[in-house]
């Protein structure tokens, strides 16, 4: 299971930053078409449940360590959407634009604007070991899109104690403040150890959320 690890996501955006927040473990990243993955369903009801799902589907089909998320925007005046159905909000998985337009449509003056970025990152290994992580990144959504930077979101969300949306950063103040930075970087001994980079024990117990 040494030297290289799977990132289950065919998201070209997604992949870019993972490198970026692992670059520092020095190990070989193959991306979901590297090893021909298909698309999981994401069935679950939380994030946590979905990249559990992935993480591991990848896992078995590979043979390797794989690494797999669940990420998206939780609008408190929506009730939590769009949540888990991020991707598809507007009904189309992937489609940025009508995701944002239709979020920005919802909140058309409503004045609680608060929300955040929530991300699990999970690891499975073909042992049958698992862990997951959260990372959170608190802010307000703006009235229109800004900025050219980062995917899906990011041109509407504002974090908090900052002037900008995270489309607007430069991709390195973003890793270090994302939500994703953030799951990455508390499940990262547990991806150390899981390709033999450590010779202790991973810190948390697999399957709990760090």
């Amino acid at each position: 299971m040494t030297g290289a690890l799977v990132v289950a996501t065919h998201n070209p955006a997604k992949l870019a930053e993972i490198s970026r927040i692992l670059a520092d473990l020095g190990v070989e990243l193959l991306s979901a078409a590297d090893v021909g993955l298909p698309d999981t369903d994401e069935t679950g009801a939380t994030f946590a449940e979905n990249a559990l799902l992935k993480a591991r589907a990848a896992s078995a089909a590979s043979g390797r360590a794989a690494r797999a998320d669940d990420s998206g925007l939780v609008v408190d005046a929506l009730d939590g959407e769009p949540g888990v159905r991020s991707a598809r909000f507007a009904g189309v998985h992937g489609d940025d634009q009508a995701n944002t337009r239709l979020v920005l449509e919802r909140m058309w003056g409503v004045v609680d604007r608060s929300a955040r970025f929530v991300c699990v990152a999970a690891l499975a290994t073909p042992d049958g070991r698992s862990w997951t992580a959260e990372g959170r990144l608190e802010g307000t959504l703006t009235e229109r899109p800004r900025g050219r930077g980062g995917f899906g979101y990011d041109p509407i969300l504002q974090p908090l104690g900052d002037t900008r949306t995270t489309a607007e950063m430069p991709p390195g103040h973003k890793d270090a403040i994302s939500h994703r930075g953030r799951a990455l970087r508390a499940i990262r001994p547990a991806v150390a150890d899981a390709l033999g980079l450590l010779r202790r024990p991973a810190g948390g117990a697999p399957d709990a959320a760090g």
